[in-house]
């Protein structure tokens, strides 16, 4: 019969084996993104041309979408990598809130960064989160966004929450990993200081390509002297195949570049708007 000493030995060696096992890492889905050149696409009302529209079989009606995003002066919760939005869209009965935090992509490397999101806390026991890789022109992005709806009771159309209304709703709804990114509380005393990046309306309509749900977004953002607007135009689409993402990436360039729509560069909305606003 084995001695308690060595039973000992065998439950310590158990438990280290078990912790040295971390989970594995998240298994994200696949958004394309890619820009459209807005002189080519849109017309003078700054809507989509209709060869644009029938190319994709889109119809002329789009979707509405109002967005901000709330951080401090300082921009201390982008700096951390992460990003609160309030976000309503056409149609819903509910603001969508959201937290995302951001790991970039070097080399190309998407396993990298899905090891460093692991290490972060993020890995394949996570439900609660939802991981993707933006999948732009030259840039890869890890995003790890966390959805929670919020009641829009007292509010009309796609009209959005002022900043005391919205801090209070990103306080309220705040996840944990997010409020205890740098410190325990973090999160919500940074929001509690926080102002409105935005908001901006974008527009987005629907269609098809090579059998993908395609959609295109056009978003009218302060320009750089904060003098006027540009419009950033965005299509996209979703797959879980890193594969297929791969592939129809460069599929979607090449059919753009024919077309003489594609603009070659990455999107990077979010920055453009916590750079402007």
């Amino acid at each position: 019969m084995p001695s308690l000493h060595l039973l000992a030995r065998a439950a310590l060696a158990l438990t280290l084996a078990s912790t040295a096992l971390s989970a594995s890492n998240m298994v994200p889905d696949y958004e394309v993104k890619l820009l459209l050149n807005p002189t080519a696409v849109l017309g003078t009302d700054n809507k989509l041309k209709p060869t644009v529209l029938s190319t994709f079989s889109m119809p002329t009606s789009v979707t509405k979408m109002n967005v901000q995003f709330l951080d401090t002066s300082a921009k201390d919760i982008y700096t951390a990598g992460w990003s609160p939005r309030i976000r309503k869209k056409e149609g819903d009965d509910e603001f969508e809130l959201t937290y995302k935090k951001r790991y970039p992509v070097t080399n190309g490397d998407i396993d990298a960064a899905l090891t460093a999101a692991n290490a972060g806390g993020f890995d394949s026991t996570t439900t609660t989160y939802e991981a993707q890789i933006e999948w732009g022109y030259l840039q890869k992005t890890l995003s790890i966004s966390r959805e929670k709806g919020y009641d829009d009771s007292g509010y009309s159309g796609q009209t959005l929450p002022g900043q005391s209304a919205a801090r209070s709703m990103l306080i309220a709804e705040a996840p944990d990993k997010f409020d205890d990114w740098v410190y325990n509380g973090w999160g919500t005393s940074t929001l509690a200081v926080s102002r409105i990046f935005g908001p901006i309306l974008a527009k987005r309509s629907v269609g098809t390509w090579s059998g993908f749900e395609l959609f295109i977004e056009v978003w009218p953002i302060k320009n750089a002297a904060g003098t006027g607007t540009e419009y950033l135009v965005e299509a996209s689409f979703k797959t879980n195949s890193r594969t297929e993402a791969s592939a129809k990436h460069d599929e979607l360039m090449a059919y753009l570049t024919t077309k003489g729509w594609f603009l070659a560069q990455d999107s990077l909305k979010t920055q453009l708007i916590m750079d402007r606003y």
